[in-house]
C-alpha cells in the first residue's frame, strides 16, 4: 500500500511535516513516501501565465504523485486563517490539469500549530472543500499547541487524548491499512 504525506507548507522547520511523518510512521505495512511541496515551486499561477507556460512539468509531477498513492495524508499550515501560498499555488496550477486533483484518494486531512487555535480554521476549509477536488476524506485532527502536544525528540504525540483521535482518523484510510496503536 503506497501511502504519500505531506506537509501543506514549504517552511523548513515545517511543524505540519513532522506531524504528517509521525501519523504515516503510525499506518503499519504501508510504503511511506514523504514529499517536499519547495520540489513543486513554480511561478505564482495566473491566467496570462497558463497561456504562456501551459501545464508545467512539476504540476504534472505532483497530480501524477497524487494518483500514484493509495492513500494520502495532508497537514495544513495555516497563513492568517488559511492556506500557505506555497500550498494554494501548486494546488492552483494542478488544478488546472483535472479539477479531481485527488482522484477519488482516500485521505487525511491534519493541522496544527504552536498555538491553541491548531490551525483549525483553513483544516475547516479544507475539509469542506476537498470532495469538490474528488478527495475522499476519511478524517481530520487538529493538534493544538503543538509544542506542548509533541515530542520534539522522539517525534511523536506525548498527549495520550490526541493520539488515540489520531488513530482513529488513520483507521478510516482503508481496511486493508492497519495503524499501529503501540
Amino acid at each position: 500500500m503506497k501511502l504519500l504525506a505531506f506537509a501543506a507548507s514549504n517552511s523548513t522547520k515545517s511543524i505540519n511535516k513532522q506531524l504528517a511523518t509521525y501519523a504515516a510512521s503510525l499506518v503499519d505495512g504501508a510504503d511511506v513516501e514523504i514529499l517536499d511541496i519547495n520540489d513543486y515551486e513554480m511561478p505564482i499561477f495566473s491566467q496570462d501565465r497558463e497561456e504562456l507556460l501551459g501545464q508545467p512539468a512539476l504540476a504534472q509531477q505532483f497530480f501524477a504523485k497524487l494518483g500514484e498513492a493509495d492513500a494520502i495524508i495532508i497537514s495544513f499550515a495555516e497563513h492568517n486563517g488559511s492556506y500557505t501560498a506555497a500550498y494554494k499555488n501548486l494546488f492552483d496550477w494542478t488544478s488546472r490539469i483535472d479539477m479531481k486533483v485527488f482522484q477519488n484518494t482516500p485521505m487525511v486531512l491534519l493541522a496544527t500549530s504552536p498555538g491553541p487555535g491548531g490551525a483549525a480554521t483553513v483544516l475547516a476549509a479544507a475539509s469542506g472543500s476537498a470532495p469538490y477536488f474528488a478527495a475522499d476524506v476519511k478524517g481530520s485532527l487538529s493538534i493544538p499547541s503543538f509544542f506542548d502536544n509533541f515530542d520534539m525528540e522522539k517525534q511523536e504525540l506525548r498527549n495520550p487524548q490526541l493520539k488515540t483521535a489520531l488513530v482513529a482518523a488513520l483507521a478510516g484510510l482503508t481496511d486493508d491499512m492497519l495503524v499501529d496503536v503501540g
